[in-house]
């Protein structure tokens, strides 16, 4: 299985800068059973950090199964949301914009 690292790195190669053009967000990871990730999402940038962020705009609380699911477009996000899989504290409308910036 891939480490939540692994699912990360996988992600940000997916990244479409055009979708983040103008855009200061920060989108935290907390991965139940493994390492907790964030990404600085600033103009048209991506930048990946291992731990926490001071201040997200959105954090998203899942295992890492849901993680790699979402990540590779194996599991819907909302679906994960709605059936208690995922867990978003802070601005939930941003959670949406990660399949923008991170088309599968």
């Amino acid at each position: 299985m891939m480490s939540a690292a692994d699912i990360i790195q996988n992600l940000t190669s997916k990244f479409n800068a055009d979708a983040a053009q103008g855009l200061d967000l920060i989108f935290q990871f907390n991965i139940e059973d493994a390492s907790n990730y964030y990404l600085v999402v600033k103009d048209g940038t991506c930048d990946v950090q291992a731990g926490d962020a001071d201040e997200p705009n959105v954090t998203l609380i899942m295992d890492s199964e849901t993680f790699k699911g979402i990540a590779t477009g194996e599991t819907d996000g909302m679906q994960a949301f709605m059936s208690g899989n995922l867990r978003a504290e802070g601005d939930m409308m941003l959670a949406m914009k990660l399949s923008e910036l991170f088309p599968v």
